[in-house]
C-alpha cells in the first residue's frame, strides 16, 4: 500500500474510554450520570457526538465503562440504533493502559491487522473533516509499527494539561516525540506556546492493536498477562463482555504513557487543529458553546437583564440575571451552584465537601436512570417517599421484596402487568396496586406506549438497599 493510500481499505477499531466523573461540572454531573452521557453543547450527549464522529471505514465499537454507567452507555447507543457495538466492563478502574490492553486483545480476536483507535468519551471536536483527516495520516504511521498520539494545536497557555515536545517530522506527517511534559505552572507553559514546539496532551491514540501489546509486553509484561488472562475468562452478559475480576484486579493502575509511550521508541504524534475540548470546566464549556452579542451562554428557561460573560443553565426553574457578569449559574431539580467563571475549577471542592457529608447530591440527580427506565424523587419526608416512574415498552422491573417498605402504585397513563405473590393483573390510567411489606412483587409494561406511574412508599426504611432481588432480566444482583 502506497503512503498516499487509499483508506477505503483500511478498517479502524474504534474504542471510546467511558470513565470519568467530571466532578467540575458539578451539579450537572454526577457520579452516577458524569459529564459523558449528558447534552452540554448540543441536543445529543458527549458519547453520542464521539460514536457520530467516528471515520466511516469503523468497525462497530468498543466501549470501556464500569458496572455503574453500562446501562447508560447501552441506553445512549440504542438510541442512535448501533446495536451492534460491545461494552467491556472493567471489575475496577485500572487507568488507561490495562483498559486498552482489553480491547486490543478483543480486537485481535476479529482481525490480526486491527489498527485501534482510542478515544474519549467526553471530548469535544468542533472540526470533525479535520480530526478524519489527522487519523488518516495517522494510519498510515500506525500500518508502519508506530504507536500514534494525537497532539492538540494549544490556542492559549494552559497549565490545566499535560504536554507533548515535537521532535523531527515524518514522511507521514508525524513528529517524533521528544518528550511528555507533565502539567506545567504558568511561566512556563507562556514558553511552550511561543516555542511552537508543544502540543497539548490529549489522550487519544491509532495504533496496531498487536503493537500495543507488543510495547506492553517489553515494558509492562505484568500488566499484559494478566489481562490475558483475564480475557480468557471472559464471559458475555447480555450486551456486556466481563473480564475475569481476580485477575483484571491483579493489574497494576497505569496510564498508557506511563507504561507505554514515554519507554518506546515508536511513540509518534500527529498535530490535530480541530477545536478540541476536554470541557474540564464551565469556563472551558462556555468557550465551545455558541455565544449570544453579550458573550452570555443561556440554557433554558432564563432572562438575563445587563448580564455579561456568563454561562447560566436551568433544569427546573426561571432564571433571572440583572448586573451580573463573568458568573456561572446552573440549577438543577435538587442544587443550585453560583460560581465565578474564573473559580470554576474549585468546584471539585464542593463535590469532596458533599461526599465527606455523605450526601447524595454528590452521587446521583433527583432524576434516576434504570435500564428499564427512570424515576424521580418527587417529594419525601421522615417515613414516606414519592416518585414519578416511567417504564420504556416492553421493560420489566425485577422481582423483588422490601423488607421495611410498603408501596402503592398509581397509573397515570399507559398499561402496567402487577404481580403480587400469586396474583396477576392488568392495570391502566387512574388504577392502582398496594404492594404490603414483604410482598414478592414485579412490575412490567407490555404496551407499546411508555408507562407513567407515582409509586407512594411508607415505612421505617426507604433506602434504595432494601431491595431483594429474586429475579431480573437485566441481570442485576
Amino acid at each position: 500500500m502506497s503512503t498516499t493510500t487509499n483508506m477505503s481499505s483500511v478498517t479502524i477499531f474504534p474504542t471510546i474510554m467511558c470513565g470519568g466523573s467530571g466532578t467540575r461540572l458539578w451539579p450537572l454531573s454526577r457520579a452516577l450520570f458524569p459529564k459523558q452521557f449528558l447534552p452540554l453543547v448540543n441536543d445529543t450527549s458527549m458519547l453520542q457526538d464521539t460514536l457520530l464522529r467516528l471515520p466511516k471505514n469503523s468497525r462497530e465499537p468498543v466501549f470501556i465503562c464500569n458496572e455503574e454507567h453500562r446501562f447508560l452507555v447501552a441506553e445512549q447507543v440504542r438510541q442512535l440504533s448501533q446495536d451492534q457495538s460491545s461494552i467491556l466492563l472493567e471489575p475496577e478502574g485500572r487507568n488507561t493502559a490495562p483498559a486498552v490492553a482489553l480491547a486490543a486483545i478483543n480486537a485481535l480476536e476479529k482481525d490480526e491487522d486491527a489498527l485501534l483507535l482510542v478515544l474519549a468519551a467526553d471530548h469535544v471536536i468542533q472540526d470533525t473533516a479535520a480530526f478524519h483527516q489527522a487519523v488518516e495520516q495517522a494510519s498510515i504511521a500506525a500500518q508502519q509499527g508506530q504507536l500514534v498520539t494525537f497532539g492538540i494545536v494549544p490556542t492559549h497557555a494552559e497549565t490545566g494539561y499535560g504536554y507533548i515536545k515535537k521532535g523531527n517530522e515524518q514522511s507521514s506527517g508525524t513528529f517524533d516525540v521528544a518528550q511528555f511534559v507533565e502539567k506545567p505552572k504558568q511561566d512556563v507553559a507562556d514558553e511552550y506556546l511561543a516555542s511552537g514546539d508543544y502540543l497539548w496532551n490529549s489522550g487519544m491514540f491509532l495504533f496496531k492493536a498487536s503493537r500495543y501489546l507488543e510495547e506492553l509486553a517489553k515494558h509492562r509484561s505484568d500488566i499484559l498477562e494478566n489481562c490475558q488472562k483475564a480475557m480468557k475468562g471472559v464471559e458475555q452478559d447480555l450486551d456486556f463482555l466481563r473480564p475475569n475480576k481476580t485477575d483484571f484486579l491483579a493489574c497494576a493502575s497505569e496510564s498508557i504513557d506511563y507504561a507505554v509511550m514515554e519507554k518506546t521508541d515508536s511513540a509518534v504524534v500527529i498535530p490535530l487543529d480541530a477545536g478540541w475540548s476536554d470541557v474540564g470546566s464551565y469556563s472551558a464549556l462556555w468557550e465551545v458553546c455558541e455565544q449570544n452579542e453579550d458573550k452570555n451562554v443561556l440554557k433554558g428557561d432564563v432572562i438575563a437583564q445587563q448580564t455579561t460573560n456568563s454561562y447560566i443553565h436551568s433544569q427546573n426553574r426561571l432564571i433571572a440575571t440583572v448586573g451580573v457578569d463573568n458568573l456561572v449559574i446552573i440549577d438543577t431539580p435538587d442544587a443550585v451552584l453560583v460560581a465565578n467563571k474564573d473559580k470554576v475549577q474549585e468546584v471539585k471542592k464542593i463535590v469532596e465537601q458533599l461526599k465527606k457529608e455523605q450526601r447524595s447530591e454528590a452521587v446521583i440527580h433527583r432524576e434516576v436512570y434504570r435500564p428499564w427506565g427512570k424515576y424521580d424523587s418527587v417529594d419525601s419526608g421522615e417515613r414516606f417517599q414519592v416518585k414519578r416512574i416511567t417504564v420504556k415498552p416492553g421493560a420489566k422491573l425485577s422481582v423483588q421484596m422490601h423488607h421495611h417498605r410498603a408501596e402503592h402504585w398509581i397509573i397515570v397513563s399507559g398499561t402496567a402487568k402487577v404481580t403480587i405473590d400469586d396474583s396477576t393483573v392488568l392495570l391502566s390510567e387512574n388504577q392502582s396496586a398496594y404492594i404490603p411489606i414483604g410482598a414478592v412483587h414485579a412490575l412490567e409494561n407490555p404496551g407499546k406506549l411508555p408507562l407513567e406511574m407515582i409509586e407512594v412508599q411508607s415505612g421505617s426504611y426507604l433506602g434504595e438497599d432494601d431491595i431483594v432481588r429474586f429475579e431480573d432480566k437485566y441481570g442485576r444482583a
